[in-house]
């Protein structure tokens, strides 16, 4: 194996990890303040390290270390321990495997030789993924019954019933999506998002298949048992369900796991149906065609965007008494700010001057994809956020209506039009 190669490797590995896990204080950050902001107050800004609060980011950290540090309490009566310890870790390790085949980028090529993008570079695509969600189910319905508290086997009996009522309905509106890619390996499908359809609208799954898209989304929302679909940890019915017995760091990969399923279905909706790594209305052939003005435009836009941040933190966030610790972190943040701008445009104006080759061109137009990525995965993140602070909790037999009577008949009349449609057109 080459050096190239292992250097490959190491990066998707990281970016799965990282999104995966290593974002969960960032998310936590960020749903309590988009919920402070729904509901009108502020939110958490007072945990601070010297001074410095990176507006309530702080307070992330300090209840992981809390849940670290904390006493881990099995109670008495609990006679399958082993089955309650391995519970949080199902949850966990699931969904975290299921961002090992998320394509970051299209295939890389590097001295002739191509490179998948992904921290898994296996051919499964979307079965990997529906196989890894759907056992993530397990370790909720055993922590659930392993706990042997009522509140916990309601939660599993929850849990149990909400997998049947969903997942054949996301399958279902999977299947329509492979009828029209072609192929269940998710690289392709992104690649088959590429160009437009009507001549001006991007080629992405929301606009080739839109009601696939909402049953996928809806059912995406129930698979990370968040609201308005966590009937299976209910706090005003069952106190908290599944987890009623839990704490420290088991209770602590709950809710990672949780995190890590979010952010797994936010990759996977951005993938099927918002184009993955494809920038609207430019495919990778184009993109390196066309990537020393897409440079100059890069470098652009990160010198708007940092001079209307400083401008916008100047007013709002530094305080005019210098004594003030706010003063202190809103300068060290515009210099952080400034100091990653300038080392990002250095390096772009440094292959600009030498000349791109194939390789840098490929390199750069990864790391483009990769950014695009990214940008489309946080923004679907704060949808996942947004609809939690915003709409009710569904009730027990709300969902299975949902599940059975509404979003499975539709999934089948999709694909029934769908596979007409391709036999007509003879796709």
């Amino acid at each position: 194996m080459s050096f190239v190669s292992i250097i490959i490797i190491i990066v998707n590995i990281l970016l799965a990890v990282i999104l995966a896990v290593g974002t969960t204080p960032i998310m936590v950050w960020w749903e309590r303040r988009v919920a402070g902001l729904i509901q009108d107050r502020t939110g958490p800004n007072r945990a601070s390290v010297g001074g410095i609060r990176l507006g309530g980011l702080i307070q992330s950290f300090a209840d992981m270390l809390k849940l670290v540090f904390k006493e881990d309490f099995t109670p008495s009566h609990i006679r399958y321990k082993f089955f309650f310890t391995i519970a949080p870790a199902i949850v966990f390790m699931c969904s975290f495997l299921t961002f090992a085949v998320i394509p970051f980028a299209d295939v890389l090529i590097i001295n002739d030789v191509s490179y998948i993008m992904q921290a898994i570079p296996t051919h499964l695509g979307i079965m990997w993924f529906l196989a890894y969600a759907g056992l993530a189910t397990y370790g909720i319905i055993l922590g659930g019954y392993a706990s042997q508290s009522k509140y916990g086997l309601l939660g599993s009996i929850r849990a149990a019933a909400q997998v049947i009522s969903y997942e054949a309905a996301m399958a279902l509106a999977i299947i329509s999506m492979l009828l029209s890619y072609g192929s269940i390996h998710l690289t392709h499908m992104v690649q088959a998002q590429a160009g437009v359809i009507f001549g001006f609208i991007p080629a992405w799954g929301i606009f080739i298949q839109p009601l696939a898209a909402i049953i996928f989304i809806v059912c995406a929302f129930a698979e990370t048992n968040r609201a308005p679909f966590d009937i299976a940890e209910g706090e005003s019915e069952i106190v908290a369900g599944y987890h009623t017995e839990y704490s420290a760091m088991r209770f602590g990969l709950f809710q990672v796991g949780e995190y890590a399923a979010m952010s797994a279905s936010s990759a996977i909706i951005v993938t099927l149906f918002f184009g993955g790594f494809q920038i609207p209305w430019l495919d990778t052939q184009d993109l390196q065609n066309n990537i020393t003005y897409i440079i100059y435009a890069i470098l652009a836009i990160l010198l708007i965007s940092v001079f209307f941040l400083t401008k916008w933190m100047k007013k709002n966030y530094i305080w005019k008494d210098k004594k003030d610790l706010r003063f202190k972190e809103g300068n060290i943040l515009i210099k952080a700010f400034w100091s990653i701008t300038i080392l990002v445009m250095a390096i772009l104006c440094f292959y600009l001057f030498l000349g791109l080759g194939e390789n840098e061109t490929n390199i750069i137009t990864a790391v483009i994809q990769i950014s695009t990525f990214l940008i489309k995965f946080f923004m679907m993140n704060f949808v996942f956020i947004w609809v939690r602070w915003t709409l009710l909790r569904f009730r027990y037999d709300q969902l299975q209506m949902l599940g059975w009577k509404v979003l499975l008949p539709l999934s089948l009349l999709n694909i029934i039009v769908t596979a007409t449609f391709i036999v007509v057109k003879g796709v």
